[in-house]
């Protein structure tokens, strides 16, 4: 036991530092709330550090301590702090703003248990977790639009997440075990491992945002601070993907879930990208993006099995997505939400308008910025994984994904007045930090690609 819970300390970190936020937001010091929170997150990140290179199970064979769950803390919890900056121009002397910061801890704390989930249970818990933190943050600013937005995405999430543990049962009733690692001794009960499979890629890809399960998002996006909406659209989103690929780990080939994620990353692919395509308003463009970002993840998680490239380029995607996605909504936060917002960007503030190009084109994936070698190695994966049609397939949705991120580019360059000149100071640290990040990824990893 002891041996477990000094391999769970950066999960046990998060845990503490949630509440120690919350107890400060109960005493009214939302200052100490949000350097809590920042100071506990810190910490957390530097005991994930220590777990570098190791790979075993805890509590049973329920909770993997591996390469992906260690990058999911080093990935998401840095993360974390970027939402809770960002947040922190949103809710600042607001009575909530202690509690926000609480939420957003919790809500990571459940992607981590997510990333780590070697047992149905954890798979449960994390949805959950997740889930009822989310609901709160978008419904927290109290208004109409945020409402109606909690709304849809908790009735949303009821249905598939009921689903989910409705499936899992069948897997639990033909093994006998809620260890995911049991599931290859149910061969001879393919259909219930089917059947189970299925209601798991309900449970995430709704988290996920996977086309046919996305409807949810460009709404909540829309409705809720673009601060919980940039959060929504990296923490949760990676913790549920990294889910998904430890279940494929042990998924018995001849069940054919290879053909299911291949499909699902067609369709995110390709529907994102033509939704976004005809959005005036930025916000739902970059949600309708970040569905079919998604589908670039499924590119790596067909190919668990199959290539060695299928884990690092999860991982390395992970952390492109999460650098220049964060970013787009930093720089949209202080813009606008309209494409007209946009206009003269570029001259009235040019740093941001830099920032926000090289953002789109990290999307895009155009060398050398993280983005393309995200997708490069992703392409590599697929292919080495024998589906080339595939990886084709990114390739032509790449080149569209060009088209949906000159909308914003142009009237960055075109003559007008941006929404806004003014450009808070936490905003700029987000901006400056997510810049660099998607630099640095970009080159740093290409050094060891080429």
């Amino acid at each position: 036991m002891g041996r477990d819970l000094a391999l769970l300390a950066p999960e046990i970190a998060v845990l503490l530092t949630a509440v120690g936020a919350l107890i400060a937001e109960m005493l009214r010091r939302p200052r100490i709330s949000l350097i809590t929170a920042v100071v506990g997150l810190v910490v957390a990140t530097g005991l994930a550090l220590r777990l570098l290179g190791t790979d075993t199970t805890i509590f049973g064979g329920s909770f993997r301590i591996d390469t992906l769950s260690t990058w999911a803390k080093l990935i998401l919890l840095p993360a974390t702090v970027l939402s809770m900056l960002l947040a922190r121009v949103d809710v600042r002397g607001s009575a909530r703003e202690g509690t926000v910061y609480s939420l957003l801890i919790f809500s990571t704390l459940g992607a981590l248990v997510l990333a780590g989930a070697a047992d149905t249970m954890f798979l449960v818990l994390g949805t959950l977790l997740t889930g009822l933190a989310t609901f709160a943050l978008v419904a927290y600013p109290d208004t109409d639009p945020a409402t109606e937005a909690a709304m849809k995405f908790f009735v949303f999430a009821s249905v598939t997440t009921s689903i989910m543990i409705f499936g899992l049962s069948y897997w639990f009733g033909a093994s006998g075990s809620t260890l995911i690692a049991d599931l290859p001794a149910m061969d001879s009960m393919p259909l219930a491992v089917i059947l189970g499979f299925v209601a798991v890629v309900v449970g995430l890809g709704y988290k996920a945002s996977l086309v046919p399960f996305h409807f949810w998002a460009p709404d909540a996006y829309e409705g809720a601070p673009l601060s919980i909406a940039a959060y929504l659209s990296v923490v949760p989103k990676i913790g549920a993907l990294f889910a998904l690929t430890q279940v494929v780990r042990d998924l018995p080939p001849e069940i054919g879930w290879t053909a299911v994620i291949a499909g699902l990353a067609v369709l995110s692919m390709t529907y994102g990208y033509l939704a976004a395509l005809v959005q005036d308003n930025v916000i739902r463009l970059l949600a309708y993006s970040s569905i079919a970002q998604s589908g670039y993840f499924l590119l790596g998680i067909l190919a668990v099995g199959s290539s060695e490239l299928a884990l690092p380029s999860i991982i390395l995607f992970a952390a492109a997505y999460a650098a220049m996605n964060l970013g787009a909504f930093a720089v949209a936060a202080t813009t606008g939400r309209t494409l007209n917002d946009f206009d003269g960007l570029g001259r009235t503030r040019p740093l941001m308008g830099i920032a926000m190009v090289m953002f789109l084109l990290s999307l895009v994936g155009i060398p050398p910025l993280a983005g393309f070698v995200g997708k490069f190695m992703l392409f590599g994966a697929a292919i080495d994984a024998q589906f080339t049609w595939l990886a084709v397939a990114a390739i032509v949705n790449s080149v569209l994904s060009l088209a949906v991120y000159l909308r914003i580019i142009v009237p960055i360059y075109r003559s007008g007045e941006s929404a806004s000149a003014a450009t808070d100071p936490w905003h700029g640290i987000v901006v400056i930090t997510a810049f660099a990040a998607t630099l640095i990824i970009g080159l740093a990893a290409q050094l060891f690609i080429v």
